[in-house]
C-alpha cells in the first residue's frame, strides 16, 4: 500500500511540474513572434540588422541573434578572448539602444 501511494504521489508531482511550465516558454515562439511583426511591416529584418551592426563588431565572433517581442528588440551575441558582449538594437528604426562589456 505504501508504494503504491509513493508512485501515486510521484505521478501527481510530475502533472504539476508538467502544467506549472509557463505559455510563453514554448520553443520558437520569439521567432512567430517576430515574423509575424515583420509580416505587419513593424520591424526590421535580422539580416537588415545584421549588416549594420556586424561590421562594426570586428575581431569579434557572432555568436547569434535573439528577439524580445515585448521590447520589441534584437540582441546580438558576440564573443572574444572569452568575454561575451551583447548588442541590443531597436528592431523598429535599427538604432543600437544598448551595448553590455
Amino acid at each position: 500500500m505504501t508504494k503504491l501511494l509513493a508512485s501515486l504521489l510521484s505521478v501527481a508531482a510530475i502533472g504539476l511540474i508538467a502544467n506549472a511550465v509557463p505559455v510563453h516558454a514554448e520553443p520558437g515562439a520569439e521567432q512567430g513572434q517576430v515574423r509575424k511583426e515583420r509580416k505587419a511591416g513593424n520591424v526590421r529584418s535580422l539580416r537588415e540588422i545584421e549588416q549594420q551592426v556586424l561590421p562594426k563588431m570586428s575581431g569579434m565572433q557572432y555568436l547569434g541573434p535573439e528577439y524580445d517581442p515585448a521590447a520589441m528588440a534584437y540582441r546580438l551575441k558576440f564573443i572574444q578572448d572569452g568575454k561575451v558582449y551583447f548588442v541590443d538594437v531597436d528592431a523598429r528604426t535599427g538604432r543600437v539602444i544598448g551595448r553590455s562589456r
